[in-house]
């Protein structure tokens, strides 16, 4: 068991203690009950519920069962949502929602991507870890949009050598806070652990190197909606690098969003979806490109902003 204690911050004053374990913590909301439920969350020391509210700067603690001995066991259980972008018989391109993880993991219970394939009967490689058969590249259980597994063993050696050596082509849309000054540019900051919040990552001098290409689409008063290709692929680098430069992408309060245009936008998570997946096929070489729509609550948030500032 792993105890996580952090400060609830002013942006989720009044929010459910579930809701605020799910924006803060990652878990999904119905984890965050259970957790509520059996006792391991706690408020400047005193047990409660998943309903409770939250008071600002008060201390949350949330007990995180560990791994089993043996590993994560790989559960099979569909998701509503998830869509097929393409598919043929070495690789599967999935269109993930948001709150799905990419495969099972240490304290989390949710969906996955490789149980939702499980479950409609795919085939994918038995490369890898047992959990993590098949995986070349993550997207977070919070970020929506494409996402490509392995269904034979040379497309998962093919495409981890690919992804590896930066020859995939990952394109994400963004909504950020405020206008990137200059409106085209490139983020190169290491990133690493936060030194003060274990859940969190950030700009540091001993992280690894990060390096985000970016171009504002739209700029709009309040917000710009940015076109991000990633060159390196840490864990919430876009998140982090557009937080550096003080404009966090809105929704996301982990990383300094803003609670009140989160709110007035009805968003729960960041505004962040891969919509763009280009590589050359493992097995062929021809070049394989898809596309996805933003998903209802993100295109809500953007019409929001959009219509808001006419």
């Amino acid at each position: 068991m792993a105890l996580r204690t952090l400060p609830v911050p002013d942006g989720l004053a009044g929010e459910r203690v579930d809701v605020a374990l799910a924006r803060m913590l990652g878990f999904s909301r119905t984890q965050a009950a259970e957790l509520a439920a059996a006792g391991a969350v706690r408020v400047d020391g005193r047990e409660v519920g998943k309903s409770e509210r939250l008071v600002a700067d008060a201390w949350l603690e949330v007990d995180v069962p560990d791994a089993p001995a043996a590993g994560v066991e790989v559960v099979a259980e569909p998701v509503e949502g998830m869509g097929i972008a393409y598919e043929d018989d070495d690789v599967v391109v999935v269109d993930k929602p948001v709150g799905v993880a990419a495969h099972p993991s240490p304290g989390w219970t949710g969906p996955t991507v490789v149980g939702a394939l499980v479950a409609a009967g795919y085939r994918i490689s038995t490369s890898g870890a047992a959990e993590r058969q098949g995986i070349v590249h993550r997207l977070d259980v919070g970020t929506s949009g494409l996402m490509v597994v392995a269904k034979s063993e040379v497309a998962y050696s093919n495409l981890k050598r690919a992804f590896k050596e930066r020859t995939v082509d990952k394109v994400y849309h963004a909504l950020a806070q405020g206008h990137p000054e200059p409106t085209t540019g490139t983020i190169d900051a290491p990133i690493g652990r936060h030194p003060g919040h274990d859940y969190r990552f950030a700009v540091v001098a001993d992280g690894k190197p990060s390096v985000t290409h970016y171009e504002v689409l739209e700029m709009l008063p309040a917000a710009s909606l940015v076109e991000v290709h990633l060159e390196t692929g840490r864990t919430h680098q876009i998140r982090v690098h557009f937080s550096a430069l003080r404009h966090p992408l809105v929704g996301d309060l982990t990383y300094g969003a803003d609670p009140v245009l989160a709110s007035r936008v009805d968003l729960s998570r960041q505004w962040l979806h891969a919509v763009r997946l280009g590589f050359a096929h493992p097995v062929t070489g021809r070049d394989v490109v898809v596309t996805s729509e933003y998903p209802d609550d993100l295109s809500h948030a953007l019409a929001v902003v959009r219509d808001a500032y006419r």
